[in-house]
């Protein structure tokens, strides 16, 4: 476990590195925006193109572990919804709550780290992780949001929802390369290269990226952020183990995959939801920062945990 902890302490130290140089200001606020889109539309985008275009549908697809993920994630969900009503929230904060405890930064953390730490091979379960994440429980919030506020009239939800997604580039990413991939079209070595490229910076961008949005974080409501903190990174990747190992039994390396993934501290998409629909942007921040912190430690573990059954 501690030679786990040492493998990702890398990867922790460029998301310190990226806090130290926004929180001295050295790096400004609009750098680490811009920087953020950079990872967002053309690095990790670019990475995502040529792991989905070089794996075939079925090296991604497994219906096992996508309804052990899927019945995890789906459980830790409605626990912190439950807490969220049982303390007297309205649904669309008990959602966002929902949506801390559930969704990891699969994005910006997993891709790059995870496919370092457990290999090339973990690429197509963390491309279908990442996709679950993205279209089912992105989804869900969208519904939650807007049915709750009135505003579920007509097809406005699905427009809502469609456009979402078809304006989040590593959606867009991961369906134009199973569309190659799918067609048998060969990727031309140029443009594989190219891509092979642009993607190296997604790693050392998007982890310092994370460091340096987490400067402007505040850790308000503490308490809430601590709870959320512990549903996201010990009671998921625990409920998931637990559809993995049990309920919908899964090949033991896609288990440690879907596990480690499901161990990530809180989505930095979500603080940016929360904004968008001007839900508990505070508590989100204070959660992704508190999360983000202990995940330190708590990854490394849940890790070596699993990589030992």
């Amino acid at each position: 476990m501690f030679e786990i902890f040492l493998k990702t302490l890398p990867f922790f130290a460029l998301i310190g590195l990226g806090y130290g140089a926004a929180k001295t200001r050295f790096f400004p606020e609009e750098a680490s925006a811009h920087l953020t889109k950079f990872v967002f539309y053309f690095a990790l985008s670019a990475m995502l193109l040529r792991f989905s275009a070089n794996l075939s549908f079925s090296e991604i697809f497994d219906p096992s572990l996508a309804a052990a993920y899927l019945w995890g994630t789906a459980f830790t969900y409605g626990i912190a919804i439950g807490v969220a009503f049982y303390r007297g929230l309205d649904t669309a904060t008990a959602a966002i709550e929902a949506q801390c405890a559930a969704i990891g930064n699969t994005g910006f953390l997993g891709v790059p780290m995870l496919a370092v730490l457990l290999g090339q091979a973990a690429v197509g379960p963390i491309i279908l992780i990442l996709s679950i994440d993205l279209i089912v429980f992105s989804t869900l919030l969208t519904i939650l949001v807007t049915g709750t506020r009135g505003d579920a009239r007509g097809t406005a939800v699905f427009r809502t929802v469609a456009l979402g997604l078809l304006k989040n580039p590593m959606i867009v990413s991961i369906a134009l390369g199973l569309g190659i991939s799918a067609g048998g079209v060969p990727v031309p070595e140029v443009v594989n290269s190219f891509l092979s490229t642009l993607g190296a910076a997604a790693t050392p961008g998007a982890l310092f990226a994370i460091g340096a949005s987490l400067a402007s974080k505040s850790a308000e409501r503490i308490q809430i952020a601590a709870w959320l903190s512990f549903a996201k990174l010990i009671l998921h990747p625990a409920f998931v183990a637990a559809g993995a190992y049990v309920f919908f039994p899964v090949d033991a390396y896609k288990a440690v995959v879907a596990v480690s993934a499901a161990s990530l501290p809180v989505a930095g998409n979500v603080f940016i939801l929360a904004q968008h629909y001007g839900v508990a942007p505070q508590r989100v921040s204070a959660s992704i920062l508190v999360s983000t912190a202990a995940s330190i430690l708590t990854v490394s573990f849940v890790i070596g945990l699993v990589a030992g059954l």
